[in-house]
């Protein structure tokens, strides 16, 4: 039977995850939410929604619309602020039994820097994950990932106030060259990488000749967005020395082991929290059966081992 944890090299204290199976921010809410529908400790870590300094309100409404095999949304980042995270909800959490991610979002990098230092003197958090690509805000998240200098300055800064916290750095897919993007974080100093955050979307209502979202355009996730991502997983995996973990369009055990194939170390479950609020908790149980059906062992002989 197969040793479900994963280690993520990097940073002076590695994070080790119970399995590869993680949340991914903005789908998950802050953890807590979930309790009702499994035990939050057998996931592999959470990634909390989106951190800012101040509390944000986010986008209007509508804010999410359905799409075939996926969804678009453009809800803003709205969160209670960091400070409130800090003092009521992550005590809520079960920390000492499941990594917790704190995802951060700033509009400059001395804000990211000031994020990253009030979180990473909290022993409760395992690590940071550096939002640079959310597509669905109207300032700087486009901008930083989409330029690989604003990239790096944006890691730069986090990284020198994170402690011995691990940075992950979460990448858009809205980019010419993806690998280019992720070597030049990987040179400012990000521990681990994350991809992909969503495509921009947008969707029209030919009856109202309205847009689905208050926001016109949004972020597309689900399944209709797994095939690149896992071309982006592939080719990052290939272009950098850290970790990835893989996001995009998981609704199964195998969607697992084919982000695990073309070399990512962990996964991240975003759009199926929506459809089954179970889901996650279920995706653990079923990707160990199937790497007992498959013969896998250990994550290091499967991970990476796509024949092209």
């Amino acid at each position: 039977m197969i040793d479900m944890h994963v280690t993520l090299p990097g940073g002076l204290h590695p994070l080790t995850l119970n399995n590869p199976v993680m949340t991914a921010s903005g789908t998950f809410g802050y953890g807590v939410e979930f309790t009702p529908y499994g035990d939050l400790t057998r996931l592999g870590g959470i990634v909390v929604k989106g951190l800012s300094l101040a509390p944000r309100r986010g986008n209007p409404m509508p804010r999410v619309a359905e799409t075939p095999c996926g969804m678009l949304n453009a809800v803003g980042l709205q969160n209670d602020g960091v400070e409130y995270f800090v003092r009521t909800t992550l005590p809520k959490l079960p920390w000492r039994e499941v990594p917790i991610v704190a995802n951060l979002y700033a509009c400059d990098p001395g804000e990211f820097g000031e994020l990253a230092a009030v979180l990473a003197a909290e022993e409760g958090v395992a690590a940071l994950e550096v939002n640079i690509s959310c597509p669905n805000v109207k300032e700087g998240g486009v901008i930083f990932g989409q330029d690989p200098r604003q990239a790096a300055k944006v890691t730069e800064a986090v990284k020198m106030r994170a402690g011995s916290k691990p940075v992950i750095v979460k990448l858009s897919p809205n980019v010419t060259d993806i690998a280019h993007m992720a070597r030049a974080v990987e040179d400012a100093g990000a521990d681990v990488l994350s991809c992909i955050n969503t495509l921009t979307g947008m969707g029209v209502d030919i009856n109202t000749r309205k847009p689905l979202l208050a926001n016109v355009v949004g972020g597309l996730s689900g399944p209709a967005i797994k095939p690149v991502a896992l071309r982006c997983v592939w080719q990052v995996a290939k272009a950098v020395s850290i970790p990835v973990i893989g996001i995009g369009g998981i609704t199964s055990a195998e969607d697992v082991l084919e982000f695990l194939l073309v070399g990512a170390h962990a996964v991240q479950v975003g759009t199926a929290n929506f459809i089954r609020p179970d889901f996650v908790f279920r995706l653990v149980d079923d990707l160990a059966a199937l790497c007992e059906r498959m013969g896998i062992e250990q994550w290091d002989d499967f991970r990476g081992t796509l024949k092209v």
